[in-house]
């Protein structure tokens, strides 16, 4: 018979002292597909244990290199020595099992289910943006930083073959602008990113905002991040239309939230943007990783909005915006 992941994972524990007893449970959290994440509770003692997968839970074969674990932990004490407040604090780690632990974020809601429940936060919107640039100016051409996280291949693996390259191969059309794009991505080299720095993946609480599943992380081009933060933003929109609420004001505060975090740079990264965005909005419905909660005759909405704009690329991200929203409103 064989042995349940949790439990095979608590005699993990058990061994290396992280819990003394076996009474102690061990809870999965939900949310991402390429780790095993548990919350642990012994006695008093609570903590969240996250293992990387090397196969992730999608239905098409995605496989990607678990020493990402390394590049998530260094990203937590890059950003916490900077900003503590923004990072939760990692209590334990253990490369050769390839699991870490960090504090269990307790009272803290998550920003993708109260955006799908409604609930439009211009403030969180813009202390994510100015967060985002913050830690993008902090790294910008900062040689030690790009040693560090010198990991293109596994941001390869994880964003740009599923994400570009596999939408890419279902749009004859556009493939070669995309493709284009991606081997854009594997060169450029400016500031570290997150590389997965959506809603789901942050935290908050009155007076903290928390990003985390920093696995991607490496040092690479910060429009990136920008598009794939704003790119949720967008969807999350059509989700709920024909109802319109503040998500245009969401994206506006994002965007200025972010100049003020990185005013050095933003204005390249935000031209950049405009180009990078419509095709990760793409691939959330034709790539590896397609977004749950679209209806197909709104993942045919994004098809027939988004596809004008990579054949015939905008050059400023205000046309993007105005140019999804106007088709937008007319549901």
């Amino acid at each position: 018979m064989s042995v349940a992941p949790a439990d095979e994972l608590k005699s993990l524990l058990i061994e290396r002292e992280w819990i003394a007893s076996p009474e102690a449970t061990l809870t999965p959290l939900t949310g991402g597909v390429s780790s095993e994440i548990y919350l642990v509770e012994d006695g008093e003692k609570r903590f969240v244990v996250k293992r990387a997968l090397a196969k992730l839970k999608v239905e098409a074969d995605w496989f990607a290199d678990t020493s990402r674990n390394h590049s998530e932990q260094a990203y937590i004490r890059y950003v916490g020595e900077m900003r503590p407040d923004a990072m939760p604090a990692i209590v334990g780690s253990d490369a050769e099992a390839g699991l870490f632990a960090m504090e269990f974020l307790d009272g803290f809601e998550n920003w993708k289910q109260a955006m799908l429940a409604g609930e439009c936060s211009i403030e969180l919107a813009a202390k994510a943006g100015k967060l985002l640039g913050e830690i993008h100016a902090a790294s910008w051409g900062d040689v030690k930083v790009l040693a560090e996280f010198d990991s293109i291949p596994n941001f390869d693996q994880l964003r740009i073959d599923p994400y570009l390259r596999a939408t890419a191969e279902k749009h004859e059309d556009i493939k070669p602008l995309i493709l284009a794009e991606a081997e854009r991505l594997m060169t450029s080299r400016e500031c570290l990113i997150h590389g997965d720095y959506s809603p789901k993946n942050i935290l908050y609480s009155e007076d903290r905002l928390v990003p985390l599943d920093c696995e991607v992380a490496c040092y690479a081009d910060a429009a990136f991040d920008l598009s794939f933060y704003l790119n949720h933003l967008f969807l999350k929109s059509l989700y709920h239309a024909p109802k319109r609420l503040a998500f245009a004001d969401m994206i506006d505060a994002a965007i200025i939230a972010y100049r003020e975090g990185n005013p050095e740079n933003a204005e390249g990264v935000i031209n950049r943007t405009a180009k990078l965005l419509p095709m990760l909005m793409l691939a959330r419905v034709d790539g590896k990783s397609p977004v749950e909660y679209l209806a197909s005759e709104k993942q045919e909405f994004v098809r027939k909005t988004i596809k004008p704009m990579i054949s015939h690329p905008l050059n400023h991200l205000e046309q993007v915006e105005s140019g999804w929203f106007d088709q937008l409103y007319r549901l």
